[in-house]
């Protein structure tokens, strides 16, 4: 039978644990639990978090061998129960630590070195517009520097409406393209902030700040550039109900970071009430597979990462926001042979989504409302979401969740609200229904129109990948 050690040995345990977990670790000046903690949340030093594990092993092992954890008092060298249970403890954290430095690393390395233009993207996952980009939007990229744009990588342009004036965070901002655009749209009382893990993008984007301000017309810069990790906006000093909109729109963000419930909870805390979140990413047609998530290329690519498309809404709704509400989508083709054998059944979408953080008040009533037009690039027709077309002057009945979106958003000033009950006959709303067609019969039913991908079962509109 094992003993447990004796009341002195346990002590001894005790406090050999509390040293190490208290040490600082010599290479990178942080304290292991402190580290630890950074990593089941997101970090901010790829190469300190896969310094951090191998120190921890180092020192587990020599503890585990000190004279503090022999058996007992007979020169037995098996480890104590209590050791063993730390022993298998530090080695589960320091697999951890590893495993989300590598992947930090090979992101950072796959869109730092690795690719150096478009052409050398090995899928269309990573270009796929979601929709066609407005003229005004295509007008104002024409004004940002050509060394930037020939670093995009995004997974297609998608820009909300209605931005003037607004403060705007922009997730894995990468060479800046979208910021600089978003910085004329804004305008000079707005401001646009980038943030992105890899340094070499950043230093790409820091480089033609004085150019685009210059060429804006713009006294003071209204753009900013952050290195830092989205997991971990506060520690990149971005305070909490800072921003009017946060958005991802080109960069398949949300599928390269580890862990995507941190990153929209670090959103939520950023954005003021009323504030919305828009974003475009990758979203898989089942649980990825191990095979393809190590997959380096895929993972690059945005598709070893993405998330499952019945995770979003709840992910988003369990951390406050209102439910997902989809705005376009379209079928990833993979046209690599290679690629396609380990993708198997596996399929993707590049979905556009808008969730809002609404403010607690009393729950909105469904009314009808009409667009008083005159958003810049949408004068006559605001393309709400998949269901929701909103044509200038035209009256339009909406559900109580829609009602509270337009109420409590930016969009207050752009719309007339008159509930239904004041409405002469006050028949009851009609139901909307879009019924669009996958266009592909090899795609999964779960993408169908009864697919959660489309919140309150609103259908996806979905086209064949360029």
């Amino acid at each position: 039978m094992m003993a447990t050690g004796t009341p002195d040995s346990q002590a001894r345990f005790g406090q050999s644990v509390k040293g190490l977990l208290t040490e600082k670790v010599n290479t990178c000046g942080t304290d292991v639990i402190a580290l630890t903690k950074q990593v089941l949340k997101g970090s901010r030093s790829s190469e300190l978090l896969g310094q951090a594990a191998r120190n921890m092993v180092l020192q587990e092992d020599a503890i585990l061998h000190s004279e503090d954890f022999k058996e007992d008092g007979n020169n037995n060298n098996t480890p104590s129960v209590p050791a063993r249970s730390y022993s298998e403890e530090v080695r589960k954290v320091a697999a951890s630590l590893l495993s989300v430095a590598e992947i930090h690393q090979d992101v950072q390395n796959y869109y730092g070195n690795v690719l150096k233009k478009s052409a050398d993207l090995q899928t269309n996952a990573c270009v796929t517009p979601a929709k066609l980009v407005p003229k005004y939007i295509r007008e104002t990229l024409k004004n940002v520097h050509e060394e930037v744009t020939s670093r995009y990588y995004g997974c297609g342009l998608v820009v909300p409406e209605r931005l003037e004036n607004c403060r705007i965070l922009d997730l894995g901002s990468g060479s800046g393209r979208d910021c600089y655009m978003l910085s004329q749209l804004v305008g000079e009382k707005g401001h646009v902030t980038g943030i992105d893990m890899t340094k070499v993008q950043v230093e790409v984007a820091q480089t033609y700040l004085e150019y685009h301000m210059r060429k804006f017309g713009f006294q003071t810069p209204n753009v900013t550039f952050l290195h830092g990790y989205i997991e971990k906006l506060a520690e990149s000093g971005i305070q909490k109900e800072s921003h009017d909109i946060v958005m991802y729109e080109s960069n398949c963000v949300l599928n390269l970071v580890p862990d995507k419930q941190q990153v929209l909870q670090e959103v939520y805390q950023v954005l003021k009430h009323g504030g919305e979140l828009y974003f475009s990413d990758v979203y898989a047609s089942l649980e990825v597979p191990e095979d393809i998530k190590s997959n380096k290329v895929l993972w690059g690519e945005c598709l070893g990462g993405a998330l499952y498309w019945k995770d979003l809404a709840t992910i988003a709704q369990n951390i406050g926001f209102s439910p997902p509400r989809l705005v376009t989508a379209d079928i990833i083709t993979v046209e690599n042979k290679e690629l396609e054998r380990v993708l198997g059944d596996c399929r993707f979408v590049s979905a556009t989504y808008r969730l809002f953080k609404l403010p607690k008040t009393e729950p909105a009533k469904r009314c009808r409302v009409v667009y008083k037009g005159g958003i810049l690039g949408h004068e006559k027709e605001l393309i709400f979401d998949a269901n929701f077309t909103f044509k200038a002057g035209a009256a339009l009945g909406v559900d109580e969740e829609t009602a509270a979106v337009l109420k409590n958003s930016r969009f207050a000033p752009d719309f007339l609200f008159t509930p239904v009950e004041a409405i002469q006959g006050g028949s009851a709303l009609e139901t909307k229904v879009i019924i669009t067609r996958m266009g592909a019969d090899n795609i999964s039913t779960e993408w169908g129109p009864k697919s959660p991908l489309c919140s309150n079962q609103r259908p996806i509109q979905a086209r064949r990948g360029v």
